[in-house]
């Protein structure tokens, strides 16, 4: 059997709720990191491998995956789409590729950034029969993920966020190699609310073997905005150099080496762009400002004097002259959970403006097509749309 014979199905269809409102008008998967979407990253990690056709599973906001990446052609393989219209889990989405898939196939999260070498592991697998299998990876918060139980080089379980402690720091990598005979698994499987691909994989585990591949390589996972910072500066890392190339730099402009720069990006005079940050095509970076630890979607404007330190500007968003997001630990609220001490100074969504001398708190979130007037100081969230006004 030959290598072409494996597909590699990417799921791609989810909305990315807690990364709003950067997922407002895109799905997660095309949330840009280093100046790429993750789903790219993701994409580039199978062509590594010789894998020659792609089945992406979309849903939300499908037309940007769709129009981004085409047939493929760019990337040298094949894609073929298929429709999640509603986004009911992972086993689910899965399904979705029944009708495109009559061979062995590896299944990918369009959302986390693995090494090629794992996808190779699972497309060996795949070839050679060992099936089901799936990756398992370490990580320091294990209960934040799939955390699963070994017997030897055997899954017995895989316990989905468990509430209480944890006996291990192996966790689900979201890499599998299965057959089609996955599909009437996934019919068969009984579950309460969303269906997982992962109460599938536990019902397998408990009557037949399912294989554990481990892996000990590059895993980027982007749950909360603030590890979209901490992706984004891994990203940028490995470029080990700095990338300017097509970027107009005027003068005095200070570049650390971890960073990448768009074309078109325009920097003005006395600038500092600090480690750890991407400024996206076509964005502009005013006389005096300073950016660092930062990711700027294409068309942003930071203005002149600003300060803009661990954060997040949207595209097309304005950050006035002299505005200030001063980055440091953070304590932010998503949904019912509260996290403490996290990296985000700040997040400003796409089309919002920031006034003149506006200061955002640490962890302030404001959202799509927000207006603040300048000097206001901005805590907390702000829903998309309002108007901040002094006093």
């Amino acid at each position: 059997m030959s290598t072409d014979s494996v597909t590699a199905v990417i799921l791609a269809a989810g909305e990315g709720r807690r990364l709003a409102p950067l997922t407002n008008r895109r799905p997660k998967p095309m949330v840009p990191v280093a100046n790429r979407p993750l789903l790219e990253h993701v994409v580039e990690a199978v062509t590594a491998t010789a894998i020659d056709r792609i089945v992406l599973v979309v849903g939300y906001e499908q037309e940007r995956i769709r129009n981004h990446f085409g047939d493929g052609d760019d990337w040298d393989v094949t894609i073929e789409y298929v429709e999640q219209a509603t986004q009911l889990g992972t086993g689910h989405a899965v399904l979705q590729a029944e009708p495109v898939v009559d061979g062995p196939f590896v299944v990918l999260n369009g959302d986390r950034i693995v090494d090629p070498s794992v996808v190779s592991e699972m497309r060996d697998r795949a070839r050679g029969g060992d099936l089901p299998a799936m990756a398992v990876t370490t990580a320091v918060s294990p209960r934040q993920y799939g955390v699963v139980t070994l017997d030897g080089d055997r899954v017995t379980d895989i316990d989905e966020k468990p509430e209480g402690p944890v006996a291990t720091n192996r966790i689900n990598a979201g890499v599998y190699a299965f057959s089609p005979a996955v599909f009437d698994a996934i019919r068969e499987t009984h579950a309460t609310g969303e269906l997982a691909i992962t109460a599938t994989l536990n019902d397998l585990a408990g009557r037949e073997r399912l294989s554990a591949v481990r892996y000990d390589g590059r895993w980027l996972d982007v749950s909360n905005l603030w590890d979209l910072l901490a992706v984004n500066a891994g990203l940028i890392d490995e470029a080990s150099a700095a990338e300017t190339a097509g970027a107009s730099l005027g003068e005095s402009v200070t570049v650390a080496d971890d960073v990448a720069l768009a074309g078109n990006v325009r920097v003005g005079p006395n600038v500092t762009v600090g480690g750890s940050t991407a400024i996206g095509s076509n964005a502009t970076v005013e006389a005096g400002a300073v950016v660092e630890n930062a990711v700027v979607f294409p068309d942003a404007v930071v203005g002149a004097g600003a300060v803009v330190r661990d954060a997040i500007v949207a595209g097309n968003a304005r950050v006035g002259p002299n505005a200030t997001i001063a980055g440091g630990p953070a304590t932010v609220v998503v949904g019912d959970a509260v996290h403490r001490d996290v990296e985000l100074g700040g997040v400003v969504g796409d089309n919002a403006a920031v006034g003149a001398g506006a200061t955002l708190t640490d962890g302030a979130v404001v959202g799509d097509d927000v207006r603040a007037d300048a000097g206001v100081v901005i805590d907390g969230r702000v829903e998309s749309g309002a108007v901040v006004r002094r006093g």
